[in-house]
């Protein structure tokens, strides 16, 4: 790991000045870019400490939204009692997230800008990956794909993002609120990853300069009736081979609204659009009939060598998420 230097902003406007220079990189909770330095996928030559800016650590309910500062702890917004009574989805995906200790240190707005866990990209030894180093290939096209993507890859790249809680916001249409040089906006999380294209290695539409300050999620009935599924190799502190949010709004029985994403199937979390469309009108128990809705946007899906159990695997996540939510599992 090469030497760096370090400094800590007091205000928001002077970290935003620091990270627009070039070499420099934001730090808050350090559980992931740490690690990227010691693996050798990131040598920044300055690190902007944000721990110290005040008002980036709320996490705030009223009638019309959650608001999660990206300074918040994982572990303290999977705790708040708004956030477990009323988005109950994004506390178990917290809560199905790393370690507590983890848990403890990491941020939200950093859990939200980690890198795959592609071993061609994690690798010690440097190994074919366009994420890591461009037009190197991709080294999973031919090698080990079991955590590829069923979604949105090419031939350039079928890495899939980690984040459990990045999959719970895009299902509950979570907006996140960032601020830069050229001011504040709102990005939609099924909006703020990019498609790998010729050239995947940078795979936010952040700007230069640009620090996620917040997390904002309306209220709704399907983000009071949401449910978060991980499936995993182990029990803990792993990643998901495939994972599942959703939310219903129900008229007795009958599903009026629903939202899912699925995780660990794309370079983003990938939301079911069609499917939430064909449900309205189901029966929340008519496991059969979910899964026909299902099958529209599933056809899309392209798995590869090692992992084409990744899209019965994924229905049936889905399945399970929607019923739960709605109490009918």
């Amino acid at each position: 790991m090469q030497t760096f230097s370090y400094a800590r902003p007091a205000t928001l406007a002077d970290a935003i000045d620091a990270t627009s220079q070039a070499g420099t990189w934001a730090i808050a909770g350090g559980t992931e870019l740490v690690n990227w330095m010691k693996e050798g996928i990131a040598s920044p030559r300055r690190l902007i400490d944000l721990n110290h800016i005040p008002g980036l650590d709320l996490i705030e309910a009223d009638d019309r939204e959650l608001t999660i500062g990206a300074l918040a702890r994982m572990s303290d917004v999977a705790a708040h009692p708004s956030v477990r009574n009323d988005f109950p989805a994004i506390s178990e995906a917290l809560l199905k997230s790393a370690s507590a200790q983890l848990r403890n240190m990491a941020t939200m707005g950093g859990n939200l800008m980690q890198r795959t866990r592609c071993p061609y990209f994690r690798a010690e030894a440097e190994l074919p990956c366009n994420m890591r180093r461009a037009s190197s290939g991709c080294g999973a096209m031919d090698g080990e794909d079991r955590a590829g993507a069923l979604f949105g890859g090419n031939a350039h790249c079928i890495a899939t993002h980690p984040s459990d809680v990045a999959v719970a916001l895009t299902a509950l249409d979570a907006d996140v609120v960032v601020q830069g040089p050229g001011g504040q906006r709102r990005i939609a999380m099924t909006a703020l990853y990019r498609v790998p294209g010729e050239t995947p290695g940078n795979p936010t539409v952040l700007d230069a300069g640009e620090l996620i300050v917040a997390i904002s999620v309306p209220r709704s009935q399907t983000a009071r009736f949401s449910h978060y599924v991980k499936i995993r190799e182990r029990a803990s502190y792993e990643f998901a081979l495939v994972s599942a949010a959703a939310g219903v709004a129900l008229d007795g029985e009958v599903i009026r609204a629903a939202r899912i994403a699925l995780g660990g199937v794309a370079h983003k979390p990938w939301r079911l659009n069609a499917a939430e469309h064909a449900l309205q009108g189901l029966a929340i128990a008519d496991s059969a009939a979910l899964g026909r809705a299902l099958e529209e946007d599933f056809a899309s899906a392209r798995p590869g060598r090692q992992n084409a159990f990744k899209p019965e695997l994924a229905r049936r996540a889905a399945i399970r998420a929607l019923q739960t939510a709605g109490g009918a599992a």
